[in-house]
């Protein structure tokens, strides 16, 4: 060591050192912990960052462009760079923590005289030096050597186990090779592989964001397995600000800060963007730097370097006036950015959000935030509202989605219009205050003197590149019309097409809004207007007003003729347009009608009608000569019966209105036959017959009426009520059978030819010729079953068998109490008069009488107490259900029926049960047989048979056991037992169920 020559006095900086320490053991315990703290804390990962921060340095004391080479070979990191060359000061600033020896130069990069430390985490014998000066070095070793043998010292070492500070004790060196190039080396043999893998880690790390921290430092080279690989701050923007601090700022400012710092009293801020406007490298830290990285998140897509005062550990920023000084430069000169870059969409990625990944962060993006909105970031079509040229604010945009071609066309009417290539939904636009217009908004401009010069082609042009994902917003696009008016919408409008044969002239007296050919266009169909045919301009609602209002005009004439050549180029058919019925036409007479209260003479209404009954006139002659019975039909004009068709029908008194004869009775018929609803039922279809009331020649009108098409509006209306479908009679069916109309008669009081003969007397017969399925359908009757069936039915039948001039015979009599003894009882009024049988007669019975008036009898044995009374006769397992119906008594309850004779109980005959397998054991015979006081044959009461005679055993054996059928034969065998054999035989053959 005595042969290397001490340049930079090192013995004598040892020596002051090692004093320092022997007089007070505490401070070597301060610098061995200080050491530590920052090599294993603040700086145990910064080795490259402080290597590159003291070549950054060097090179701005040299004056010469900054280069450093890093190159890892054989467990040794070597470091060389260009500058100022190694000198006392700077060993002197290597030694001592704390204290730098760049404390007055402005721009450099290191601050705080502790960075060097950072290799004490991975090296225990650093070397350093220049070719230009000479070598300095530090050992671990040597240093706990030389701490050993002071005696003061000796009894803090053991307790610090040897431990000892690295870099407080520098050494003389040998001269370092120096690659060619550079200035100056730092070699530093690495601890061991853990050392070794740090290093490596870190030198991948390595990335412009430390360029662009040192702007003094214009390349690093890192060689590392044979491959050389430069970092170089090419292809980025920045923009940089900075500046001196008046005495009073200082005092403000640095209040809370190192003495050290205050004798720097400047600022410098810096931020960068790739210049290919994308985002921040993987390689560049989303960090502060200050300038070196910091542990403070920033996720701005931005790298910014500024001179933030550092926390004790120089990990953090320090919190305070400077702090807070530095975070408004920031934001000022992020703003400049901004503002510098190209004016592309990209900025807006730039245009931060309002949450950061830290307090710091948080503070700058709303410090930037406060900026933006009035910054003239943006490139636009047409000047702000308040005038200036085509570079505007936030505060001052619109944005618009559309096409490029269509927001220029808009451009004139929407201030401050950005292009088409800037997104719309981007969220930094409402950052920005930037203001989103709907196509609404936008269509809503179109108007006034804006567009008051344009004409119908630049129309077209706009039609042409419309936005097409909000139909509703261009519902009311302006459209210009063939008139010169411009209205709004395309609704309502009519487009002719290419080629159209209709007469402009023609539509001129319906007042149509007929788009300018030179502005027509595809989208306008799209968007309501209806093509120009005759169909369409028939259905457009100024035709159906002209129409409406036609009687009230002082000039009808004109309206007619445009119509009826619309109906005769359309091909209408009677029927498809109903509302033209009320088109004026001129009546043979010469007045004015109605197309619908208008016959055509020769027509077949006219045939029916009583025209000088009925409210119609004629139409004129001239109007059949020139338009034809078909075109003046399908206006309204009466050839046959007009039919009233509709859809969706609320049956309700207040809603359903059709101006028919007769509506609402029979509307109040449909509703009684519907259940109560707390909602109104619906017809879906609707079609009824009109003028029914001014027919004169029935029989000819039926025939029209029961043949298609017109027998359609006969069948059952089906009808939606409380969710189930139901079918009632239609309008025209019930206005038919209401009146009469088959022969002078109501169709309800006849039957169709061949009908059921049960309902033979009952009704009359209707006349032949006309479709029985059709007379069915008004009210003619054809069977029984429906009849009963049927609403009313069976209170009908009821009343026609009260009537004595109907002729009924007792077979007959007898199938009409067997079916009516099925209706439910609460679909009938009791009748006043029963149809009965009297003494073997068949009789109407006053059914109210208080005593003698007709029975329902259930039982046979019960006939002779009842032979005085009118009797409703059916089979007896009826009779309750009939008395139910008719609210008339059994005969039961209206006798006694008590036994009121004396016999003898005698057995039955044995071959009786051969018939009667349940025949009781015994009778009771009578010689004459009372009940009642009423002379019987037979009785059966209380369970037991009385009898008088044979045929009396033989009915009460076979109603006791329930064969009543059976009693004639029964009858035979006890007269003549030996003829069982054959009534068996001739039983075995009788039809089955017989």
């Amino acid at each position: 060591m005595s042969d290397i020559t001490d340049i930079f006095d090192t013995a004598g900086v040892r020596a002051t050192v090692l004093a320092a320490w022997s007089a007070s053991p505490a401070r070597f315990r301060e610098d061995a912990n200080a050491e530590e703290d920052f090599a294993l804390g603040g700086y145990h990962d910064r080795l490259i960052v402080e290597l590159a921060q003291n070549a950054a340095d060097a090179a701005l004391r040299g004056g010469v462009s900054g280069r450093l080479r890093l190159t890892l070979r054989d467990g040794v990191l070597i470091a060389a760079n260009t500058g100022a060359p190694l000198d006392s000061g700077g060993v002197e600033g290597l030694s001592t923590l704390r204290v730098s020896a760049k404390r007055d130069q402005t721009g450099t990069a290191g601050r705080f005289g502790v960075g060097f430390a950072a290799v004490v985490s991975v090296c225990d014998a650093p070397e350093i030096g220049s070719w230009a000066s000479g070598a300095v070095r530090w050992s671990r070793e040597q240093t706990a050597e030389l701490v050993a043998a002071e005696p003061a010292l000796a009894g803090v070492l053991a307790e610090r186990g040897g431990h000892v500070p690295l870099l407080r004790l520098p050494f003389p060196a040998d001269a370092i090779d120096v690659p060619e190039g550079f200035d100056t080396v730092v070699r530093l043999p690495l601890r061991d592989k853990t050392a070794e893998e740090a290093v490596r880690r870190m030198l991948a790390e390595t990335s412009p964001a430390l360029l662009l921290g040192m702007p003094a430092l214009a390349a690093i080279e890192v060689e590392l397995d044979g491959e050389l690989r430069t970092v170089a701050a090419d292809g980025w923007h920045v923009v940089s600000a900075s500046g001196d601090f008046t005495p009073a700022q200082v005092a403000e400012l640095f209040a809370d800060r190192p003495t050290e710092e205050r004798a720097r009293p400047y600022w410098q801020v810096r931020w960068a963007v790739p210049g290919s406007g994308g985002p921040l490298p993987a390689s560049v830290p989303g960090v502060v730097h200050a300038p070196t990285p910091s542990d403070e998140p920033l996720d701005l897509p931005a790298l910014l370097i500024a001179s933030f005062p550092m926390a004790t550990d120089r990990r953090h920023v320090a919190r305070g006036p400077l702090a807070e000084f530095l975070i408004e430069r920031a934001a000022e000169l992020y703003v400049e950015l901004l503002e510098s870059l190209p004016r592309s969409p990209k900025v807006l990625d730039l245009v931060p959000g309002l949450m950061g990944k830290s307090e710091l962060d948080a503070e700058i993006r709303r410090a930037i935030l406060r900026r933006l909105p009035d910054a003239p970031l943006l490139p636009a079509l047409s000047p702000p509202a308040g005038g200036g040229g085509l570079v505007v604010a936030g505060r001052e945009a619109a944005v618009v989605a559309g096409s490029a071609e269509f927001l220029e066309l808009v451009a004139p009417m929407v201030p401050g219009l950005l292009p088409a290539d800037w997104p719309p939904r981007h969220p930094a636009l409402i950052t920005l205050g930037a203001r989103r217009i709907d196509l609404a908004d936008v269509i809503d401009m179109l108007s006034g003197e804006a567009v008051e010069d344009k004409d119908p082609s630049w129309w077209r042009s706009l039609y042409d590149v419309l936005p097409a994902d909000d139909p509703e917003a261009a519902g009311s696009l302006p459209v210009p019309l063939a008139d010169g008016r411009l209205v709004r919408g395309p609704r309502g409008t009519l487009l002719l097409s290419d080629g159209s044969s209709l007469d402009p002239a023609v539509l001129v007296p319906l007042g149509l809004r007929v788009v300018h050919p030179e502005a027509a266009h595809p989208v306008l169909l799209r968007l309501g207007a209806a093509e120009a045919t005759p169909r369409t301009v028939l259905e457009d609602p100024l035709t159906k007003a002209a129409v409406s209002e036609s009687l009230d005009s002082p000039d009808s004439e004109p309206v007619a003729q445009a119509v009826l050549a619309l109906v005769a180029a359309a091909g209408l058919a009677p029927g498809d347009a109903p509302w033209l019925a009320e088109l004026a036409l001129r009546g043979a007479d010469g007045e004015l009608y109605p197309a619908g209260e208008l016959l055509l003479k020769e027509g077949a209404l006219a045939a029916v009608v009583d025209l000088d009954d009925a409210p119609f006139g004629t139409a004129a002659p001239e109007l059949v000569e020139r338009y034809g019975p078909r075109v003046l039909a399908a206006a309204g004009v009466l050839d046959g019966f007009a039919v009233a068709n509709d859809a969706d029908v609320l049956l309700d008194p207040d809603e359903c209105d059709h101006d028919l004869d007769g509506e609402d009775d029979w509307l109040d018929t449909v509703l009684d036959l519907l259940p109560d609803l707390d909602v109104p039922p619906v017809a879906p279809e609707f079609s009824a017959i009109r003028d029914l009331e001014y027919v004169a020649d029935w029989p000819a009108a039926l025939a029209l009426l029961t043949r298609p098409p017109l027998r359609a509006a006969l069948a059952p209306l089906r009808v939606l009520a409380g969710g189930e479908v139901v079918e009632v009679p239609s309008y025209t069916a019930w206005w038919l059978r209401t009146h009469p109309v088959l022969g002078g008669r109501l169709p309800s009081s006849l039957r169709v030819p061949g009908a059921d003969a049960l309902l033979y007397g009952l009704y009359g017969e209707a006349p032949a010729g006309l479709d029985a399925a059709a007379l069915a359908m008004i009210g003619v009757r054809t069977t029984l079953s429906d009849l009963l069936a049927g609403h009313g039915g069976p209170e009908e039948l009821l009343d026609l068998l009260a009537d004595p001039e109907r002729p009924v015979d007792r077979a007959q009599l007898r199938a009409l109490w067997t079916a009516l003894a099925g209706v439910e009882p609460e679909r009938v009024a009791p009748p006043r008069a029963v149809r009965a049988v009297l003494d073997g007669e068949i009789v109407v019975a006053d059914a109210d009488v208080d005593e003698g008036g007709p029975v329902v009898v259930e039982a046979p044995d019960l006939l002779p107490l009842v032979a005085d009374r009118p009797l409703v006769l059916a089979p007896f397992d009826l009779a309750e259900s009939l008395s139910e119906l008719l609210d008339l008594e059994l005969a039961g309850e209206a006798v006694t029926g008590a036994v009121t004779s004396s016999g003898q109980t005698r057995p039955v005959p044995p071959q009786v049960r051969s018939l009667l397998p349940a025949a009781p054991q015994t009778y009771v015979e009578h010689e004459t047989l009372l009940v009642d006081g009423v002379v019987a044959a037979w009785r059966f009461h209380e369970g037991v048979v009385h009898a008088s005679g044979v045929d009396g055993l033989a009915r009460g054996l076979a109603w006791a056991t329930g064969q009543w059928g059976d009693r004639l034969a029964v009858a035979a065998l006890l007269r003549d037992p030996d003829a069982v054999p054959l009534l068996l035989a001739e039983a075995d053959l009788d039809a089955q169920g017989g």
